[in-house]
């Protein structure tokens, strides 16, 4: 049931980022496909991971895992993402039509534009709000470990 709640949820109050995430989908719609805790994930070849309402796009080998491969493997990192990836989804549940205005660009703007200064400073990828809050909403709903607290350059 909370399954079905969370896609009615997603394509009613998330309306705007689902139907932008279904354009995505359908671009990358050969591309391997599952469902993870009622959001619909698509792995892709970008070197980044989005999340729009109802579906989430992961990286097939996140870009920074060449720095973290002494400690964590690329499936474990990989599935952290994958945690804080659904932590959007949850923040578009909480939002609805604002979570782009909110969350969408402002995360967006630290990702591309954030790089240099997170590598020289090395400041984790969750000091800003919406991505330590994706993380929490992530670990705490799924259960699982998210990306915590590491730089990503």
């Amino acid at each position: 049931m909370r399954f079905v709640m969370y896609i009615i949820w997603q394509c009613t109050w998330g309306f705007f980022q689902s139907l932008l995430g279904f354009v995505v989908f359908l671009m990358h719609r050969k591309n391997k496909h599952f469902w993870y805790h009622g959001a619909f994930v698509t792995v892709w070849n970008s070197k980044t991971s989005v999340s729009l309402g109802l579906f989430v796009f992961v990286t097939a080998e996140p870009f920074f895992a060449e720095k973290y491969k002494a400690r964590i493997s690329v499936k474990e990192l990989s599935d952290q993402l994958l945690v804080h990836e659904y932590g959007h989804t949850v923040q578009s549940l909480i939002l609805g039509p604002l979570y782009l205005l909110v969350i969408g660009i402002p995360s967006a703007l630290w990702g591309f534009f954030g790089g240099r200064k997170r590598r020289d400073k090395q400041i984790p990828y969750s000091a800003f709000f919406t991505e330590k809050w994706a993380n929490t909403l992530g670990e705490w709903v799924t259960g699982e470990k998210s990306i915590g607290d590491l730089v990503l350059e």
